[in-house]
């Protein structure tokens, strides 16, 4: 892993590599703190791939570049061009599935649709979540799933975006989504 300090070595970083990871964090807040903790465990089990980080305290040049508004955000670069962001934190177990995914697909690139943050937000006992969730995984959507039972402040957030509480509900791109509405859901993720 290599830490960066400015824009300028991410743009060399990604001449030398240009398929990376780089994970944008904040040090001392509590989720910047997980995720980097989980993505240096993952990253020690992948090889073949750059990783690459950056503490936003240090580096103030980077997220702007790229619009990225939150951390921890996980970028993913093919040709040192960024085209997914993870954001949260995740298990290492989550982080090493992304980075071995990216690899398995990297053949498949041309075939593939412009990724797209999706958050699905969840509870164990809801069916109506599962059957989204099946629907994504057919379809081959990356998503981050959030269980607003174990989570009360996402719950909050979740409330405060969409003015209601039931789930599932899907953040697609900064859009929420309440219930499964497939035919919204396969306009916003291009699916046929």
């Amino acid at each position: 892993m290599k830490q960066l300090l400015s824009h300028i070595e991410l743009v060399e970083a990604l001449k030398t590599n240009p398929d990376a990871w780089l994970l944008l964090f904040k040090r001392g807040s509590e989720q910047s703190d997980c995720a980097f903790g989980n993505y240096a465990k993952a990253a020690e089990k992948v090889e073949g791939a750059s990783f690459l980080w950056a503490d936003v305290n240090e580096v103030k040049d980077i997220h702007p570049v790229y619009q990225i508004t939150t951390v921890p955000s996980l970028m993913e670069f093919k040709g040192g061009i960024m085209v997914n962001v993870v954001k949260g934190c995740h298990q290492h177990e989550q982080f090493k599935s992304l980075f071995e995914n990216k690899v398995f697909t990297a053949s498949q690139a041309s075939e593939e649709k412009p990724a797209k943050n999706v958050t699905v937000f969840t509870t164990p006992t809801c069916s109506w979540c599962t059957t989204l969730k099946r629907h994504l995984d057919a379809n081959h959507i990356r998503y981050r799933e959030v269980d607003v039972s174990k989570d009360q402040k996402a719950a909050e957030a979740m409330v405060r975006r969409s003015g209601q509480q039931g789930v599932p509900q899907t953040d697609i791109n900064g859009q929420m989504i309440v219930g499964f509405d497939r035919e919204r859901i396969n306009r916003l993720l291009d699916i046929r």
